[in-house]
């Protein structure tokens, strides 16, 4: 007989408990006058969010431990940050929130960085290029992309 267990960071996803929506308001009143418990609770409780939020980085060569960990720090933040009254479903405001700390991760871990200015710089060109072959029908030189969008072309290299 098969199992559906996954085991993730030594968490066996198949055991991981279920909110009902009471449950969910309940913990949430308690985490706002500052009970643990109903945190780690409330945090138990939407680890199944993170790991559909990680099924989306699968492509990535990232370790899927660590990727949950990295989204669990995101579970933390948005529930440490979200506010109730505002009529909005947690999910919905923690999975952007597991998102960019992934994707945060990503980025900064990426042993190539390429600074902003110079991705600015390669977009305009990369635009100036695709102009400047319409209006002439052929591939602009490097002196007439230049020239296009007033960068000096030792930058543009």
């Amino acid at each position: 007989m098969t199992s559906n267990k996954v085991e993730i960071c030594g968490v066996n996803t198949s055991r991981l408990p279920l909110l009902t929506n009471e449950e969910k308001e309940m913990l949430f009143e308690r985490i706002q006058k500052g009970d643990k418990e109903a945190r780690e609770l409330y945090i138990r409780g939407n680890l199944r969010l993170v790991l559909s939020v990680i099924k989306r980085f699968s492509s990535s060569n990232e370790n899927a431990d660590d990727l949950f960990q990295i989204g669990y720090i995101g579970l933390i933040k948005a529930i440490d940050n979200f506010d109730c009254t505002m009529d909005v479903k947690f999910s919905t405001y923690a999975v952007p929130m597991i998102v960019g700390e992934i994707r945060r991760y990503l980025r900064d871990n990426n042993s190539i960085r390429v600074s902003r200015s110079l991705r600015d710089i390669a977009y305009k060109a990369i635009y100036a290029r695709e102009m400047l072959s319409r209006e002439t029908s052929g591939e602009p030189t490097l002196e007439q992309i230049s020239e296009a969008i007033d960068i000096p072309k030792e930058d543009i290299v």
